[in-house]
Parts: structure tokens; sequence; C-alpha cells
């Protein structure tokens, strides 16, 4: 029992009985630095002020989120170090929720009844592993993923009995370097040895990565035909066929994986999407409702999807539920961040189905103003804030909001999605010149940095690539860019605790902005000689209220 004694543990769960007892049972076991949260809004405030070890999350939470629910925010918003073991303690029996919550892979389900004895044996089993993967863990923290690599195989060595879950990690650092081709020999000899699913779906992810759309799809095909129940192969299947062009197809794969796990929110959300595109306004609906009464009590409640909601009931035809969702919009999220523009956009949208030219105007001035002053508000609903200026004679403010999206588009759909809004609207001319325009803006944003750095003022490029990767974070050349200048920095200047948290942030940025980009390995490469070169180490500047503060 000693074994567990410095381990931190948090207990969440509403009922104070259970809670004291689960506490006692702790103690049992040999854990004293024990705190407890009553509820999951207690308990990702507490997590994103400190990490815990270990985490015991009953699955019935009260306030209307449960544990699987919670622990999906926790993953997304990545609160929670891959070393946290985490408990899902349930009785719950129902198939959907025992798969909804399979799928986000906690560490171990405790079934209650259980005794302290049992508690302890699942604990102890779960620390072992954990600290065989430590190492890789603590290259992870400090963006080392060629040591993480290298770990991976040592891990393997010292203990063959993980060696499954090495090769598993090892091809995952592969992939988060960009490296699809050096993981894929590493899935499918997995697969070939013990036809492992994920194995297969790792596979698939490495062929997706390369563009190599229909070997992607004829192995999710595959894989799905042997386990219907594999929910992450219907999200890449998904997402393939997104990338194909086949929305209609896409649309019924998430279909088919909200019918087997009916209480994941994002993927609601991303089937409300799809469907919207493709026209079928009442699979959008009905899955936009339940997105919007699933994340009702989540601390991480979006605004746009209310926005989305909006727009298919006005696509719909429906004024009447459309300005019902508004007003919940105004009531329930007052004051939230984007919640003002959401509602300006969806006031805007209703109010030109209505033909209330007076209120469309209002509400018009009031999107373009809010929008000015916005962050993380997504492409596609600022262009549907374009279109609706386009459509009822604001031109400028649609070249306005349009050229901060092209500024900041991701990638060539965004782009030419965005150059969509013009063309349909006859205004192919502008489209062009504004397309011209932000790449140029783009461009001289970069060169003013680089420019900085080569006369040797490098905390004036950082400065710089800081203020640009603020206005435009979605830009994989800004992104990378600034990067660079923050590595740059620290080479020439000193080791900066700060800068080196948004090193290894903007690294990530690029991985998820454009994880094939070809020059990531020399980016990781030059990170990996700064760490080397002022030996930092895991643990020695990871810290959650670090990165809030920068």
């Amino acid at each position: 029992m000693n074994q567990l004694k410095g381990l931190t543990a948090l207990i969440i769960e509403p009922h104070p009985g259970m809670r004291a007892s689960l506490h006692n049972m702790l103690n049992l076991c040999g854990l004293v630095n024990i705190e407890d949260a009553a509820g999951s809004s207690q308990a990702i405030r507490m997590l994103g002020a400190k990490a815990f070890d270990l985490i015991l999350c009953e699955y019935d939470l009260e306030g209307g989120q449960d544990g699987q629910q919670m622990l999906e925010d926790l993953r997304h918003h990545q609160l929670m170090h891959a070393s946290t073991m985490f408990f899902m303690v349930t009785s719950e029996g129902n198939l959907g929720k025992v798969v909804s919550a399979v799928e986000l892979a906690p560490t171990d389900y405790i079934l209650k009844p259980f005794t302290a004895e049992r508690m302890l044996e699942r604990i102890s089993r779960a620390l072992a592993k954990r600290n065989a993967f430590i190492p890789v863990y603590q290259c992870i923290d400090v963006g080392d993923e060629r040591g993480a690599i290298a770990a991976c195989m040592a891990g393997a060595l010292s203990h063959p009995r993980y060696i499954t879950d090495f090769l598993r990690l090892r091809a995952e650092r592969h992939i988060v370097l960009g490296e699809a081709a050096e993981a894929e020999p590493i899935y499918a000899e997995l697969y070939r040895a013990k036809a492992i699913g994920w194995a297969r779906l790792g596979q698939a992810k490495t062929l997706f990565m390369r563009g190599r759309y229909d070997e992607a799809q004829s192995m999710l095909e595959e894989l799905l035909g042997s386990n219907k129940k594999f929910l992450d192969a219907y999200d890449w299947l998904a997402r393939t066929h997104e990338a194909q062009g086949n929305l209609p197809q896409s649309q019924a794969t998430l279909n088919d994986a909200v019918t087997l796990s009916p209480h994941a929110v994002r993927r609601l959300r991303k089937l409300g999407e799809v469907a919207l595109e493709t026209g079928d306004v009442d699979t959008a609906e009905k899955a936009l409702k339940l997105v919007l009464s699933k994340a009702k009590y989540s601390e991480f409640r979006d605004p746009e999807d209310h926005a989305r909601l909006v727009r298919t009931l006005v696509r719909k035809g429906d004024p009447v539920q459309a300005a019902a969702v508004i007003r919940d919009l105004d009531k329930s999220l007052a004051g939230q961040k984007n919640s003002q523009l959401c509602s300006a956009i969806s006031s805007a949208m209703l109010h030109e189905y209505t033909g209330n030219e007076a209120r469309l105007g209002q509400s018009l001035e009031s999107a373009l103003l809010d929008c000015r002053a916005s962050a993380g508000v997504s492409s596609d609903l600022k262009m549907e804030l374009a279109r609706n200026c386009l459509e009822n004679g604001r031109e400028d403010g649609a070249a306005e909001v349009m050229r901060e999206v092209m500024r900041n588009a991701p990638n060539s759909v965004v782009m030419g999605k965005a150059m969509a809004v013009f063309e349909n609207a006859g205004r192919a001319d502008l489209a062009l010149a504004l397309a011209h325009e932000s790449r140029q803006e783009v461009a001289d944003l970069v060169a003013a940095g680089a420019a900085r750095a080569k006369e040797g003022d490098y905390r004036a490029a950082v400065d710089l690539m800081i203020a640009a990767v603020t206005k435009l974070p979605d830009n994989p050349q800004v992104v990378f860019n600034a990067a660079v200048a923050v590595l740059k920095c620290l080479e020439h200047t000193g080791w900066d605790e700060r800068l080196g948290q948004r090193a290894l942030d903007y690294i990530g940025g690029v991985r998820r902005l454009d994880p094939v980009n070809p020059k990531l390995p020399a980016l990781s490469g030059l990170h990996q000689q700064i760490l080397k070169k002022y030996d930092i180490r895991a643990g020695r500047w990871k810290d959650p209220a670090l990165s809030a503060a920068t």
C-alpha cells in the first residue's frame, strides 16, 4: 500500500455519503492526498488549477452531465495529463452508455458494489502500468517526441508485458511528428501479429494523412465489417468520405455511430453540421437539439451551437422555434464569450427570413461590430454573416468579415468555401481580390517578424509573431513562423519558461493545422536542440497555471 501514499486523488461524486465512503476506501488503500468535488463543474475548475494522479468519477453525476461527457470535456480541452489514471465508478449496465464510455477509454471501470481490496487491486494494476510509461510521458511533456519514441523502444525491452502499448504509443508519436510513413509499418505489423482493431485503424489514419482516401476507406469499411461497434472507425470513415466530397455518405456513417453511441456531444455536433450541409434539416435539427440538451450543464458550452440550430430552423421554415432558441441563448449564455455575436448573427438570419428589414439592419450592424472584437469564432459562422451582408446590400461589411476569414484560413478547403460565398453572389472578382490581399497581408506579417530576427532583435520578432497568432490563430503559416521566432529567441537570448511553453503550444498548433508539413521534423529538431542546450526536463516548467497565464 505504501506505493500509493504519495499519489494525489480526486473523487467526483455527487452524494456526500458515497464521497465519504470512497475517501475512506482510498485511505485504506494508502492514499492521503485526497480532494473531492460534488459535480463536473467543480471538478473541471479544480483540474484546471492542478493535476491529479488518480480520478475516481461516478458515472451518474447530478446537474445534467454524466461522467462520460465530463471525460470527453477533459480530454478535448486537455485538462487531464496522459499519466492520470481515470476510473469510472458505476453500476450502469445500459449498453449505449457503456459503449460511449469505453469509446473514451477511461483507465478502468469499478462496478458497484465493491470493496477497498477490489479498488486497491485495480489501482495497483493501473499504477504498475503507468510507472512503466513515465519516461515516455516525461518526454511528451516537454515536446521531446524523438525522446518519447526512444523511450517507447527502451520500454518495450524492459517491460515486455506492455510491448503492444509501447508500440502503439510509438506509432502515435510518429503521427504527431507528421511521419505517417514511419507509423504505418508499426500498425501493420501489430495487425498482422494480433489482428488488433486499433492497429488497423492506425493504418487507415496513416493512409488518410497521405491523401490515400480510397485505400483508407476500404480499410475502415473492412474494419467495421468485422466490428460494428468500433466507434472511432466510424468517425474516421466519416472524415474520409468528407475529404472525398461525399457528404451524404459521411452523414450516413455518423448517423450509424450516433445510433450506437448517442451520448458523444462532438459527434452529434458533427452530424448536425454535415446534415445541414447536405440539406437534411430534419436530421440536423434532431442532432443539434441533442447537442444543446447534453451540453447544457457543461463548463464548455458553445454559443455557436445555438446559432447552428437557428440556422437549421430558419432553413426549415420554423421562425417561431428559431426565435425561442435565440431567447434561450440570450438568457442561458449571457456574458459568455461570443454569445452576443452569435445572438446577433442568429437574429439577422431570423429577420432576413421574416422580412423585417429594420431589425435585420440592426442585427447586421451589431454582428459586424461584435465580430471585430471576437476571437475563436468559426469560419462557417463568419461566412454566414458575410452571406447575409452580401444579400442585403452590405458589401463592405461582407468584405471586412471575409478578409479575416481568408487571412485565417487553415487550408484550401476553407479558402474555397470563402470564395464561393462571393461567387454565389455574383462577385467572383471581389473574391479574387480579397484572396490576393489576404495572402499578401499574411506574407507581410511573416516577413516583418523575420526581418526583426535577422536584425538580431529576437524579442521584437517574438512580439510581432505573438500578435500575429492572436489575430490569425488558425493560419498554419503564421503559427509555424511564430514557433520559429520563439525558438530562435530562446536559442539566442536564453531560456524563458513562458516562451518555452509558447514554443510547445505553437509546435502543437502546427501539428494540428498542418500535420504533414514537411518542415515539421526540422522544427521539432530545433526544439529538441534547445531543450538539450538548457537541460530542460519534464516537470520543470510544464504547469497548467503557467500555460493559462501565457
